[in-house]
């Protein structure tokens, strides 16, 4: 459900969202042939959490991110990793400290050999 591409959430109401995760939670959890118990056991909470989010409704965001460290699919919430941006007044003031062209040094060296 959540890899799916084509969900359009916005569209969506909070209560349809909460269905959605629900069928991921039951599909992973099927996938790898866990029961609600043994889930529930891993994860740290209880089988009736596991019931309730399968079924629809709502849990706690912690009780959320127990259950998908359980399952080994933490990576849905790559979608919350933030970005360091650099401003572009930032950028600008690094291309300016960025050397040019070589030292007058090294050209001076090289003056003073014999070829």
């Amino acid at each position: 459900m959540m890899g799916n591409t084509n969900t359009n959430w916005v569209a969506m109401s909070d209560s349809a969202i909460v269905v959605a995760i629900g069928k991921y939670i039951k599909e992973q959890r099927l996938l790898q042939n866990k029961t609600q118990l043994n889930l529930a056991t891993e994860a740290g909470v209880n089988r009736w959490t596991i019931s309730q989010i399968e079924n629809g409704e709502a849990i706690t965001l912690l009780s959320l991110i127990q259950i998908l460290r359980a399952l080994d699919q933490l990576h849905v919430l790559d979608a919350f990793k933030i970005e360091q941006q650099i401003s572009p007044i930032e950028l600008a003031k690094l291309a300016q400290q960025k050397r040019q062209r070589a030292s007058s040094k090294a050209d001076s060296e090289h003056s003073d050999t014999n070829w």
